[in-house]
């Protein structure tokens, strides 16, 4: 199997025409690109404010809207809920096409119906978000327990009653989890929306790098990154006051729970309002998205030919090559981001950060400078995405190492072996197997975002799905939409089937 994953590698880099020195040539041309963006400055500092506070508002709602329609389809995805085997079939399929499509996509769907404004983005946030949170969702219903359900159905109780009361109180503490986590991530989505007219600080940043004025963008990227570590801090002290007991008992438990629920509540009346957003628009939205989405069928295969099969395969091999590259940084940079495993508080502290101001910056935006820096094309997809995977990736690799059983690497110790040692002897036998299961979902989420980097002439079957919208040529993007689920599913199944033989 590694040596099946190393000639994908070859074969895919050689495709692209990515080699070793291609990267290192990259990272001194990107170096140059930021020091022509220093110093960094902001300018129309209330306008930034107002446009970072939108976007913030945004991810919010995004997901608000995303869990409620994700209940009712988690219940009827989950095999001990669903009250029949077809019900099940047409809920899976419908959570899989919304996390297949990527939320870009779906906003500029949705700005083509509904023109341009935050509505389109925060519909994209949503549907794209039902892809995770029902599939999450579900998997949490198909984990409980059946005691409680037979002891309400035993009273006589009907189906609403048996879900409400015995398997609600179950799931509760898995969904508040997926919840906060969404919101995480939709922040950091919603930054890049901007880039097709769905609102947010995205339209400011793409602003001023069309206007080559790269100290204002680099100042806007400094506040993009300020407010998602913000956020992940926020995020983190919700899990802990709604996830885990406090001292004060179930008392301030529920003091505080109430007073998250409602910061939560108080947050979507607030994005109706500062967003100006008509409460009828999320129904009043169906009938336009309809009619436009309408337009790709049927779809057209033959216009594009060669160039869309070439495309395609531009597409997976960036993932692949941008993955393997993301592997190859993300181990040390994981290991040394691990408090049982690093050989120094400060190398510890460093690793988390760069992980942390990594993750805070979207795929997208690092396609963006390393198109400036090296030119339009795959290698520029490709460097976005292996720097991109470094803060994915490396966080992943962190957790494993820290969850190790601690026995192994006592022993190594015990006996004199210096730090090569521990991590050689105790530290990767142990976290491999987690290692290379986070690595085949990586690849996943890389051929999955690829498809979209070519907005910005990145590569990959993206520029042409954009191309084909932007000239109203909706049945050839009907074609390259099927194109870009299949390549997403088929990897998707690939991966769960190696992860099921490595468990």
């Amino acid at each position: 199997m590694s040596v099946a994953a190393v000639v994908a590698t070859l074969l895919s880099a050689q495709y692209i025409n990515f080699a070793p020195a291609t990267l290192i040539d990259g990272l001194e041309d990107v170096q140059r690109l930021l020091g022509r963006m220093l110093p960094p400055r902001v300018d129309d500092t209330g306008r930034i404010v107002s446009l970072a506070f939108d976007t913030l508002l945004m991810a919010v709602l995004g997901t608000v809207l995303a869990a409620i329609a994700s209940i009712p389809l988690a219940f009827l995805a989950a095999r001990n809920t669903t009250p029949h085997p077809w019900v099940y079939s047409v809920a899976r399929a419908v959570i899989t096409f919304c996390r297949a499509m990527p939320d870009l996509l779906f906003a500029v769907l949705f700005v083509r119906a509904l023109g341009i404004g935050v509505l389109p983005g925060i519909l994209a946030l949503a549907l794209h978000s039902i892809g995770m949170l029902g599939k999450l969702f579900a998997d949490a219903i198909e984990q409980t327990d059946s005691g409680p359900r037979e002891a309400i159905r035993a009273t006589g109780a009907g189906y609403l009653r048996e879900m409400i009361n015995a398997v609600v109180p179950q799931v509760v503490p898995a969904w508040i989890g997926a919840f906060v986590y969404r919101i995480d991530i939709n922040l950091r989505m919603s930054v890049v929306l901007g880039f097709v007219g769905a609102g947010g600080i995205g339209f400011a940043l793409q602003d001023a790098l069309r206007g080559l004025i790269y100290p204002r963008a680099l100042g806007i990227v400094l506040v993009i990154l300020a407010i998602i570590a913000a956020m992940e801090l926020v995020a983190i002290a919700v899990r802990r006051t709604l996830l885990v007991p406090s001292i004060g008992g179930p008392r301030r438990d529920r003091a505080m729970r109430m007073g998250a629920s409602t910061l939560l509540i108080a947050s979507c009346i607030a994005s109706f309002v500062v967003l100006d957003i008509d409460p009828r628009a999320l129904l009043t939205w169906v009938g336009p998205s309809v009619e436009v989405f309408g337009r790709m069928v049927p779809p057209d295969f033959s216009s594009l030919g060669a160039e869309l099969l070439d495309a395609t395969v531009q597409t997976v091999a960036i993932g692949v090559v941008s993955t393997a590259i993301g592997v190859g940084l993300s181990i040390p940079v994981g290991i040394l981001a691990a408090a049982n495993a690093t050989p120094h508080p400060v190398l510890y502290w460093l690793a988390r950060a760069w992980i942390v101001v990594v993750r805070a910056v979207p795929e997208l935006i690092l396609a963006v400078v390393f198109v400036a820096a090296v030119g339009l094309g795959p290698v520029a997809g490709t460097c976005a995405l292996a720097i991109g995977s470094v803060g994915f990736l490396g966080k992943l690799v962190a957790d494993a190492v820290e969850e190790i059983d601690p026995g192994p690497l006592d022993a190594v110790t015990s006996v004199g072996g210096g730090w090569w040692n521990r991590i050689f002897s105790a530290v990767l036998p142990q976290s491999i197997p987690s290692i290379v299961g986070s690595s085949l979902y990586l690849l996943d989420v890389n051929i999955r975002t690829s498809t979209v980097l070519g907005i910005v002439g990145a590569g990959g079957v993206g520029f042409l799905l954009f191309e084909s919208i932007r000239t109203l040529n909706f049945q050839i993007a009907g074609a390259i939409v099927i194109v870009i689920f299949v390549i997403v599913y088929i990897v998707e199944r690939i991966s769960g089937w190696i992860r099921s033989l490595l468990v």
